[in-house]
């Protein structure tokens, strides 16, 4: 029991009596207004600490033997769907026919609305493009003879397709998903699946082949909070001028880890354009190429979760400092009154 003075007079919070206590409407304002602030603070530092946040670390990309996935999503508001073709060309040489590919062309009016689609079955994988390929052309030499009557009608009906078309302003739309080899190659979108002699009749000439078109999205898997795709929302509008774009890309393997520690695999890149005018005395024909690398370094991004005693001495922090503040205010707020209150009185009294 004799302790217990001695403990008294550690108490950093003595209490004072009731009766001499003053209340004033001025320290009632300033409390509502502290309690308004501390509110308001603690819902932001509790959003603070809800939220995740992501940490980013580089490591060499280890991958073999895998796949890359490349969706596409463009629109060519002058070209019809008939003459444009999809290529995709890789730095190991294969030819391959048989790509597990889903690609579809949507026919558009002149206002941008669908009016037909069509299933591009005929994507190949090739070294140098198909219309370009000699290698079988002497055993193919007698079946092509055999069929050329045939072959100069569906052209005719083609050509006469193809600038009905032209003339009522068709565009294409052309979407889907090309699974490619992991290695440095491209792709393009043009008209290179024409016969020569069929592109020449339609366009009369290459400067006369428009490939304005439009990037809705283009991206090399799927995406994850935060991404952000370059070329998404691209527009490139040509008007009387024709040539070939380029876009090189550097894609960049990721893998996006979430806190539930589902891993999602995936790549981001950076691009860079060039576009070349077409000359009259060029023999090459207007495309989109699309023309990527892949870097050697994988970027992980993980999703992390703020540390629950940073948030309490935060939340202290701010609490504590506001709590101080409107203490303060409140003092001085009182003494102004004060001061004011008695210099009024003196003057009266005298």
């Amino acid at each position: 029991m004799a302790r217990i003075p001695s403990l008294k007079s550690l108490n950093a919070f003595p209490h004072a009596e009731e009766h001499l206590l003053k209340k004033t409407y001025s320290g009632a304002i300033v409390t509502i207004l502290g309690l308004i602030i501390m509110f308001t603070l603690f819902v932001h530092e509790l959003q603070f600490y809800l939220t995740t946040y992501t940490v980013h670390q580089m490591s060499v990309d280890l991958k073999r033997g895998e796949t890359l996935p490349i969706h596409i999503n463009m629109s060519f508001p002058s070209l019809p769907c008939e003459v444009l073709s999809v290529d995709a060309i890789d730095m190991s040489g294969k030819h391959e026919v048989d790509l597990h590919t889903n690609i579809w062309k949507l026919r558009l009016d002149r206002y941008g609305h669908i009016i037909g689609t069509e299933y591009l079955s005929d994507l190949v994988e090739k070294g140098h493009g198909a219309h370009h390929d000699h290698d079988h052309g002497h055993e193919n030499h007698d079946e092509q003879k055999k069929h050329e009557h045939t072959f100069n009608e569906d052209a005719e009906k083609m050509v006469k397709s193809v600038k009905q078309a032209l003339e009522n302003g068709e565009g294409c739309r052309v979407y889907g998903m090309l699974d490619v080899q992991r290695v440095a190659g491209n792709f393009h979108i043009s008209v290179h699946g024409l016969n020569i002699f069929v592109a020449e009749k339609i366009f009369e000439g290459s400067s006369h082949v428009n490939v304005s078109h439009v990037i809705h999205d283009l991206s090399f898997g799927p995406k994850y909070p935060g991404i952000h795709n370059p070329l998404d929302e691209t527009s490139r509008i040509l008007h009387d001028t024709s040539g070939t774009f380029k876009y090189y890309i550097k894609v960049v393997p990721t893998e996006y880890k979430y806190l539930s520690k589902k891993v999602l695999p995936t790549n981001q890149f950076s691009v860079t354009e060039y576009f070349l005018p077409i000359r009259p005395t060029d023999r090459a024909w207007p495309a989109v190429y699309f023309l990527y690398d892949l870097s050697p370094i994988t970027v992980t991004i993980k999703e992390e979760r703020r540390n629950f005693l940073h948030f309490l001495t935060r939340l202290c922090a701010v609490l504590g400092g506001t709590f101080a503040m409107t203490g303060m205010l409140d003092r001085w707020m009182y003494r102004l009154i004060e001061s004011v209150t008695n210099s009024k009185t003196r003057s009266v009294l005298r």
